[in-house]
């Protein structure tokens, strides 16, 4: 026979529950309970919902392994299977034991009972209040026919009334399966990730660093290369690359103006300008007049003095009218008149009285002034500007100290030498350019392998354990033009020659103690020591990608 099947959530109360049978469409409704019982927990809901069933002319079926609540439908004569293809039955329920009569509650004695005791069967085969199987019950499709066992069954839950009136069920203890369940999965993640750590200790972290220390000879290098620039470090031909770093700027210092001169106006007038002469005689401007009293008077522009005419019994000198300006401003030149002798023989008559000379006597910028403020300037510390330009190597460049060099423009000075300052105050400057240089390591390094390496006699037994390059010396730098040198110094350190992966197949798997007795036969080695990557390593990996060979010199 068919049967509806019916899933009841944690949350739906009994409204809901009875709703769903009701929406049911075939007369056997078989009822899924969740984990947790929830509403079907109470025999009075049960039987109200067998009750509206049989109302609606349907019969339930509890689907469950819960003990309490096949005991609570065995109460209700609801029947109940342990799955959908179980065949359902009336659960017995096993006799309780009871002192007094007055304190058990009978469900059959609630009003809901009686209801539920006088509700007409479907079939009519059978009274509710008999404990006998009813023909629908026994009318109900199964897959499994042989599962007639009865259920085993918990006892009916009693409700018991004390005389103080605190009613109070004896509860089964339902585990929480979600708890154990978050428990499960917490625990097998822990195993996982204990798992992965141990792997991880022991198979991918043991690491190991051997230093070994031998005996090496001191090998000298001194020599004066070129310095390169751009091009390529050669050993042979004594060049090594080289970079630079300069910063060029404007020097400036105020001083005070010292000199004095008169500034005022010089004296302006107008000189006749003669010569006896055959042919024309030309004055150019600028052309120096002197007064029998020593004041000097210039011409301001080009003049020509025409050729004496001839007239009885001689020839008569022929004039030219020009004007000029006292050499010197000053009230001296006013006032000058009579006759000035001027170059070539040419006399100069002045036409007026001269006017117009003023004397101011102002502070002027001497030369003096300006040796001494370049003196000052050039005296000054460049300890800064130096240490600038050594901080611009960045990739770890040997620096050449004695390189440092200062190149200095002519110093100009604002006003100029015998140019009146104004406010007693005068400025040098001086254009400055820095330069400094500087050797790359990899460069300076690579020219102190190949220096060592020509000092070894035999490349089969010995080495190059140290270039020397942590201590080398760059001195006694030279500019001439653009040559430029350097002296370079360095000791480096020579040894036997000892094969890397040979040691790494003889340590593998050893431990401290077996590494250091095993070595230290070799000869040229002085002292070996290991590294352990964790605490927990105590012996050197099988794996030689895992080993780390590290030499150290020791002067022999």
């Amino acid at each position: 026979m068919n049967k509806d099947v019916i899933y009841i959530d944690v949350d739906d109360d009994v409204t809901a529950i009875i709703g769903k049978i009701k929406k049911a469409n075939e007369k056997i409704v078989a009822v899924v309970p969740p984990k947790r019982a929830g509403t079907l927990q109470s025999a009075v809901n049960l039987r109200l919902l067998d009750r509206m069933a049989k109302a609606d002319k349907k019969q339930l079926v509890l689907i469950t392994n819960n003990q309490a609540l096949i005991a609570l439908a065995s109460n209700a004569l609801i029947p109940v299977a342990k799955n959908l293809q179980t065949k359902p039955e009336i659960a017995e329920v096993a006799a309780i034991m009871v002192d007094d009569g007055d304190d058990i509650i009978d469900g059959a004695a609630l009003p809901v009972g009686d209801h539920a005791g006088n509700l007409k069967i479907k079939d009519a085969t059978r009274p509710t209040s008999m404990g006998g199987r009813s023909n629908v019950i026994d009318s109900i499709d199964v897959d499994q026919d042989d599962v007639t066992k009865p259920l085993p069954v918990m006892a009916a839950t009693s409700y018991v009334v004390g005389k103080s009136a605190r009613a109070s069920s004896s509860k089964i203890k339902i585990p929480n399966f979600d708890k154990f369940r978050k428990r499960l999965f917490l625990g097998i993640g822990a195993g996982i990730l204990l798992i992965a750590l141990l792997i991880w200790m022991f198979v991918f972290a043991p690491a190991a660093t051997i230093i070994v220390t031998a005996a090496t000879t001191p090998s000298p290098v001194s020599a004066t290369v070129k310095l390169g620039g751009t091009a390529a470090t050669d050993y042979k031909t004594g060049v090594i690359q080289s970079v630079s770093q300069s910063e060029k700027k404007d020097e400036t210092l105020t001083f005070d103006a010292t000199g004095t001169k008169d500034v005022g106006t010089p004296a302006t007038g107008t000189l006749k300008v003669s010569k006896l002469s055959q042919s024309d005689q030309p004055v150019p401007a600028g052309s120096r007049f002197t007064t029998s009293s020593g004041l000097v008077f210039t011409t301001d522009k080009d003049v020509v003095v025409p050729a004496s005419v001839p007239c009885f019994p001689t020839y008569c000198a022929q004039s030219v009218n020009v004007t000029v300006t006292a050499q010197n401003p000053g009230t001296d030149y006013n006032d000058v008149s009579g006759t000035t002798a001027g170059p070539n023989g040419t006399t100069g008559t002045f036409t007026a009285p001269t006017s117009g000379g003023t004397s101011r006597i102002a502070k002027v910028v001497s030369q003096a002034d300006i040796d001494q403020a370049t003196g000052q300037l050039i005296g000054q510390s460049t300890d800064a500007e130096k240490k600038l330009l050594t901080a611009k190597f960045m990739n770890g460049e040997k620096v050449i100290d004695s390189s440092f060099t200062v190149e200095r423009a002519p110093a100009v000075s604002s006003p100029t030498v015998n140019s009146e300052a104004s406010s007693g105050k005068a400025t040098l400057t001086i254009t400055t350019t820095y330069t400094i240089y500087a050797v790359a390591t990899a460069e300076l390094d690579s020219y102190l392998n190949s220096s060592l390496t020509a000092q070894i006699k035999d490349g089969n037994t010995q080495k190059i354990y140290d270039t020397g390059i942590k201590n080398v010396g760059l001195s006694n730098f030279t500019k001439q033009g653009d040559v430029m040198q350097v002296a370079i110094t360095a000791t480096g350190q020579i040894g036997p020659k000892i094969d890397e992966n040979q040691i790494k197949q003889q340590v593998k798997g050893k431990i401290y103690g077996e590494v250091q007795s095993t070595l230290q036969q070799i000869n040229g080695i002085q002292n070996v020591d290991v590294k352990f990557s964790y605490f927990w390593v105590r012996r050197v990996p099988n794996d030689p990608n895992k080993i780390n060979i590290q030499f150290q010199v020791q002067n022999g």
